[in-house]
């Protein structure tokens, strides 16, 4: 039987570009058992400065996905009353979709920390991740000089073809303080709430 599948793409959103929607989207062209897309934007908890709220970013995803088949939004993270750890969130969209595997989608950036995460062990042998290729980076290269990694190879699918793309939100925010244009940078139906967001 065919798996299926359920990418978990985890992130501030703050706000949603297009480069997350562009990306979201490869994941899904690439492989045909990943049914969906879910973003899990994080909670206002998670300590990161300027934030927005959780019900602006959680909106902005909402009006994305209505009109992209395969994308959808989870407010499990910004409803709980702690920032949840991945594993936790993970085991929560689980229990949702039992008949999925889950996938988990990460940069190099943070494969190269895994081992810092939060029962990484448990996470790694109960969860895919989905690893996308950050600048120079080698996801090969990274797990063979890593021996906690290298442990959990089968773990790991490193996302083929896929564009390089610059995932940044704060150039979005900056962008708008200066009163620039970017319409080119998000989505048509987030603008004029981005523009009110961060001006």
């Amino acid at each position: 039987m065919e798996k299926r599948i359920i990418a978990v793409f985890g992130g501030s959103f703050n706000p949603p570009a297009n480069s997350h929607i562009s990306l979201a989207k490869q994941i899904l062209e690439n492989d045909n058992n990943i049914e969906k897309v879910i973003f899990v934007p994080v909670n206002v908890k998670y300590n990161k400065e300027g934030l927005a709220s959780n019900e602006d970013r959680f909106f902005m995803l909402q009006k994305i996905c209505e009109n992209n088949k395969g994308l959808e939004v989870s407010d499990i993270e910004i409803t709980s009353q702690r920032q949840l750890y991945t594993i936790e969130t993970l085991r929560l969209i689980q229990e949702q979709y039992k008949e999925y595997d889950i996938y988990f989608v990460l940069g190099t950036d943070n494969l190269k920390e895994l081992e810092t995460w939060h029962d990484a062990d448990e996470l790694l042998k109960n969860f895919k991740m989905l690893v996308l290729e950050r600048g120079e980076d080698s996801v090969e290269r990274i797990i063979k000089n890593d021996n906690f990694l290298r442990k959990y190879k089968a773990s790991f699918s490193k996302l083929q073809n896929i564009e390089k793309i610059n995932l940044s939100s704060t150039a979005i925010r900056e962008k708008v303080k200066r009163g620039e244009d970017i319409t080119n940078l998000v989505p048509t139906e987030i603008i004029k709430k981005v523009l009110k967001l961060y001006k």
